[in-house]
């Protein structure tokens, strides 16, 4: 599998955009799901942690799992006893995982899955009978949120298309919301919450 983000790693962790970004991901995410000590929750396209390490005191265990090898280089640098992300590196579309999951969390993940239809189909399998999904990712954009768009297969997304998508694949109480604005010199990007239960 090609690392798209094998150059960026080392760096990953420096931008404020993308640290305060995984902090109004994870605030938004506690104010919607109630997480708790005996949940075994997956990050999905963990990368360095950036979001991972924020739910991991909440709950009983985070599993972060990623294409880029770098990446998940870099979180294991970070993780340390009391506080460590268990890490999987891996495309579970085409290896799907057998283990079941409480929830699921991504950040900035989804616009980089090509065909979400499997994806929702596959992480369904995944999460345990009144499980959670928490996503978040892109309002539908005009391509130049990344200066190099190599490996992203969406330009944001529809919050109601995507809704649409998820409901098909068994998920209820579908809901998402605007949580923050990315502003870049050229214009501004809004970033939604999509959360969601398993039937």
């Amino acid at each position: 599998m090609q690392d798209h983000f094998k150059d960026k790693a080392q760096n990953w962790d420096s931008g404020d955009i993308r640290v305060n970004g995984a902090k109004i991901i994870a605030d938004a995410i506690e104010k919607e799901i109630q997480l708790s000590k005996d949940m075994e929750i997956l990050d999905f396209g963990v990368g360095t942690g950036l979001l991972g390490f924020r739910i991991a005191p909440k709950v009983k265990q985070v599993y972060g799992i990623d294409t880029s090898e770098k990446m998940l280089e870099k979180l294991e640098e970070k993780n340390k006893p009391g506080l460590e992300i268990k890490a999987y590196h891996q495309d579970i579309i085409k290896e799907p995982l057998t283990k079941q999951f409480d929830g699921l969390i991504s950040s900035m993940t989804l616009h980089h899955v090509e065909n979400l239809d499997t994806f929702f189909k596959t992480i369904h399998t995944n999460i345990k009978e009144n499980g959670f999904i928490a996503i978040a990712d892109l309002q539908s954009e005009d391509g130049s949120f990344h200066s190099d768009n190599t490996g992203v297969y969406h330009f944001g997304f529809d919050a109601e298309n995507l809704v649409q998508i998820v409901q098909k694949y068994g998920f209820k109480d579908v809901k998402t919301q605007n949580i923050n604005t990315i502003s870049k010199p050229h214009r501004d990007f809004e970033v939604f919450l999509l959360t969601a239960q398993k039937n």
